[in-house]
């Protein structure tokens, strides 16, 4: 059964207008409760810039999603394809809540360590136990071996690798936001080509919220995602590429399972590329510098803005090669 466009139309839509009209709420929010980044130290901005990103993100993911559920509830009958979608809502309701409290536990969890800057074992502590129960709900990965304890490894340890490439790769203003708005939207469309619509359901919103934040982030930042929204980009791109099935029953394609890799090849590259000099260094692998690919373009001659575009459209490319390998 094609499922309506018209619906992945307005996932998309709801959570873009959420993000981009509630952001200016959370900002005046932020600056009223002291919740800035202030300039300083490998800071390139020059006045208090309040970082209300994940609260705006979150909202716009949110807010629709409780919109839907409740107009599929109470006027089903006026909703499209309806019984399908209540079939696959009460069928995933557990992984679905463990998904919604996964990601408000992280915009949490980040929004301490804006404001108090939590240590590094505290906050790696409180990421693991999120996905520990993300895990737990059934949300997990495979790879194919018949073992339970083996899944929940390999899932944590992906949840974990991709929420910290992420919030490496908040450096400069839109690159998170936008490397995570352009994963989503490849998923989304990998999901909704294998007809998984409530996965792509999922990654539509999450596409539409990043993108509802990216005009107060790029190219001039008037918020920042900070802390509260790099986790929160980078646990939904997680918890987005373990969802698909990313192989055919009919035609096998066992290779097809590392398309989730090609989609988020950019910030596991660079994750793996700092981590690696760090070490070599001597420094602890989550301590700050400037050794990202962008602060490497930047040396090269490039302005900020047209790195981050320049790595945006690698990553464009990137997940291309996975779409088209996928979906057929």
């Amino acid at each position: 059964m094609t499922f309506p466009f018209n619906l992945y139309l307005a996932a998309f839509a709801s959570a873009f207008v959420t993000a981009l009209l509630t952001l200016p709420i959370w900002r005046r929010w932020c600056l009223h409760i002291g919740l800035v980044d202030d300039p300083g130290h490998r800071k390139i901005h020059a006045t208090t810039i309040p970082l209300a990103g994940g609260l705006a993100v979150l909202t716009g993911l949110l807010l629709p999603l409780l919109a839907a559920t409740v107009l599929l509830k109470w006027n089903s009958s006026q909703i499209t394809n309806a019984g399908l979608l209540i079939h696959g809502l009460d069928k995933r309701a557990l992984q679905l809540a463990a998904i919604a409290f996964g990601a408000l536990g992280m915009v949490v969890l980040g929004l301490l360590d804006d404001q108090y800057e939590l240590k590094p074992l505290t906050k790696f502590t409180g990421q693991l136990l999120i996905a520990g129960v993300v895990a737990y709900s059934g949300v997990r990965i495979t790879l194919f071996v018949p073992n339970v304890l083996f899944s929940y490894a390999i899932t944590i340890l992906w949840l974990l690798t991709v929420i910290n490439a992420f919030n490496f790769m908040d450096n400069m203003n839109g690159l998170c936001a936008g490397l995570g708005a352009i994963s989503a939207g490849l998923f989304a469309q990998i999901a909704a080509g294998e007809g998984q619509y409530l996965v792509a359901l999922l990654a539509f919103l999450t596409c539409g919220a990043l993108l509802g934040f990216l005009p107060h982030n790029f190219p001039q930042a008037r918020s920042f995602l900070g802390d509260s929204g790099s986790h929160l980009v980078g646990y939904l791109l997680a918890v987005l590429a373990i969802l698909p099935h990313f192989y055919h029953r009919g035609q096998p394609r066992p290779l097809a399972v590392l398309s989730p890799l090609l989609v988020l090849a950019v910030p596991l590259a660079d994750l793996a590329w700092v981590v690696v000099l760090r070490t070599r260094m001597g420094k602890p692998f989550y301590l700050g510098d400037t050794n990202h690919l962008s602060h490497r373009l930047v040396r090269a001659g490039l302005n900020p803005a047209a790195a981050v575009v320049l790595i945006w459209l690698v990553a464009a490319v990137l997940g291309a090669l996975a779409l088209v390998y996928t979906v057929r």
